[in-house]
């Protein structure tokens, strides 16, 4: 990974992108330090730190800690992830998006981006006038009137509606995917302070050394796992029959059709995540049960340290990464695509055999995929539960999108290179 970014900066068209994608993240840093006005911000952070197992402590890391502080960036980009995530939903939902997105070319793609753009305006304004009512019911304002809100939400929108902007940017004239790079700057910038948080538990007795060291060997294992499934990919051998065009012999070459392990993504622990913080976030913001309860002994069952939660959470990460597998991956399409390119996968006859060969071993990868993302998800809040960090819970979702977006922005630096040395030899 060093090799490769010094092997760019020695290109001036790639150091070019990569001095703009690091202005821009440097802009977002700075961003991310500026509240928004009227807001107690220490007051804001108490309060969040005893809310960091719920759906908030998810934002708080997805922003970099900006949600915590209610800067001018504290939506981040939460509201752009999720309008994409359900304009691809309804692209396979309603006829008229699935035509644009597949017939309709550049310019659908422009209209489809388009609508996701005004999407997320709308998401970050219903966000926006969460967070702020939020703020405002337990007293984290230092004013309250119409100007207020309309400032705080104001800016927040303007907030999320920046970062979006400076994604694009990133994506058209840096390197990578703006979003994600956005993303993974955003939670890189919280490792200095949890270093300093665990050395400072280790000193005042807190935390066992043996337990850092068990944290620093998962995340280190983590690594290793993320980095060797995000490659990993399951390759079927194509053949393609010969066909005469004139008196010239065309195909008869041999390709594969490569699937991804982790077709998902990370979207299949987010989803979860949310999903089965839900009952602790609403819990959180209700009056406390008595001890001996029935309502104290079910919030005791379902909260993010229980044996139940973890389980439930690892059956939904595999319910999402079939549903996202499916919706990615179409095998009736692919034979189809197959079968018009001449093309046919040996042992089995072209159309229906085909699409079902690939859909068996499509829901064989899924389930080694989805059984991999469950046991990421699932060994940070086991390793939570024994050090006594319930914090931990979103360290592994943390550590796949690091992990993933290093590896695709290297791919795209070493793309980018290949591309350059092949055209410095045609000239």
């Amino acid at each position: 990974m060093i090799q490769t970014i010094r092997k760019a900066w020695g290109i001036p068209e790639l150091r070019k992108k990569i001095i703009f994608t690091a202005l821009i993240l440097l802009i977002f840093r700075i961003g991310n330090a500026i509240p928004v006005p009227y807001v107690n911000v220490v007051a804001l952070e108490t309060y969040l730190d005893q809310l960091s197992t719920t759906v908030l402590g998810l934002y708080n890391v997805m922003s970099g800690g900006a949600f915590a502080q209610a800067t001018i960036f504290a939506l981040g980009v939460q509201p752009y992830i999720n309008s994409s995530i359900i304009i691809q939903l309804l692209t396979i939902a309603i006829p008229a998006l699935e035509r644009l997105a597949r017939d309709g070319g550049e310019e659908g793609k422009k209209k489809i981006q388009s609508i996701t753009r005004y999407t997320t305006i709308g998401i970050a304004v219903l966000q926006g006038w969460g967070y702020y009512m939020l703020m405002k019911n337990y007293g984290i304002l230092n004013q309250q009137s119409i100007w207020v809100a309309l400032v705080i939400i104001v800016s927040f929108v303007a907030g999320s509606s920046f970062v979006m902007w400076m994604g694009e940017q990133i994506t058209e004239f840096g390197v990578g995917n703006g979003i994600s790079m956005i993303l993974f700057a955003g939670i890189l910038s919280r490792v200095p302070s949890m270093i300093s948080t665990m050395y400072s538990s280790i000193v005042s007795g807190t935390m066992a050394w043996w337990m850092a060291l068990l944290v620093v060997v998962g995340i280190v294992a983590l690594i290793v796992l993320v980095t060797f499934v995000n490659n990993a990919e399951r390759r079927i051998p194509v053949q393609y029959a010969k066909r005469q065009v004139g008196r010239k012999m065309y195909g008869g070459q041999s390709s594969t059709l490569p699937m991804k392990v982790n077709m998902s993504g990370v979207l299949p622990v987010i989803f979860a995540q949310s999903i089965a913080m839900i009952p602790s976030t609403i819990a959180a913001f209700m009056k406390a049960p008595e001890k001996g309860t029935f309502w104290y002994s079910f919030l005791q069952a379902i909260d993010t340290k229980s044996v139940l939660y973890m389980i439930f959470y690892f059956l939904m990460i595999i319910g999402f990464s079939y549903f996202y597998s499916t919706i990615q991956f179409n095998p009736v399409e692919i034979s189809n695509n197959l079968k018009k390119n001449g093309g046919f996968i040996p042992g089995f006859r072209p159309g229906k055999p085909t699409a079902d060969f690939i859909k068996k071993v499509l829901n064989k990868i899924t389930l080694f995929g989805a059984i991999y993302l469950g046991i990421v998800a699932i060994l940070p809040l086991l390793i939570g539960k024994i050090v006594g960090n319930p914090a931990l819970s979103i360290g592994g979702t943390s550590v796949i999108i690091v992990v993933g977006v290093a590896l695709e922005t290297v791919q795209a630096l070493e793309s980018q290179m290949l591309m350059r040395q092949y055209k410095g030899f045609l000239e």
